[in-house]
């Protein structure tokens, strides 16, 4: 059996991003796998842009680690009720790489941000994004870490019981999705 690739998916570019933190944490917890980790710096979808000199490097790189992983996990921080503009921009540049790598894809979909609600609304708007790819998302459990910046250690290790708790299982359904 091979080991399974995993690729995680931040909406944050902070260099300390709670968000960054659960997509690392979501691996460790998938157990065995090859994690790699998208870099979502490319410039803003234009149309002009891509008439005159196509989709960027960083897009197409995107679309090909999406198409050969098994999996994908996905964690979007909540700017103004929404994910933030970064994370639909990559969306959006994937959109228009030939070939549709989510199609069918396992993701799970999970949020951290600063408020009590934990992303929610930010997760919702994303899960909507997602529809036209048709992926697999998974349903749940679903992951909303509230009060972000309190919920990891030292090592950037969850520490909450509950939210360890869900996120294992999370990660449980996402690996038996993909079979491995």
């Amino acid at each position: 059996m091979t080991t399974p690739t995993l690729l995680g998916i931040s909406g944050s570019m902070r260099k300390a991003s709670t968000n960054t933190k659960l997509v690392r944490e979501a691996a460790r917890l998938f157990g065995d796998c090859t994690y790699v980790e998208a870099d979502l710096h490319m410039p803003l979808y234009d149309g002009d842009v891509e008439a005159s000199e196509g989709v960027p490097e960083a897009a197409q790189l995107i679309a090909r680690q999406i198409a050969e992983a098994d999996a994908v996990v996905i964690s979007t921080p909540e700017y103004n009720k929404a994910p933030p503009g970064v994370l639909k921009n990559a969306l959006d540049w994937v959109s228009r790489v030939e070939g549709r790598p989510w199609t069918d894809k396992p993701v799970a979909v999970m949020s951290a941000a600063a408020g009590r609600a934990g992303g929610e609304r930010a997760q919702m708007v994303l899960r909507g994004y997602m529809v036209p790819f048709r992926p697999c998302i998974l349903q749940g459990p679903e992951i909303h870490l509230a009060v972000s910046s309190s919920q990891f250690d030292d090592d950037g290790q969850l520490t909450g019981e509950i939210y360890v708790r869900e996120l294992t299982q999370l990660m449980q359904s996402l690996r038996a999705e993909i079979g491995r």
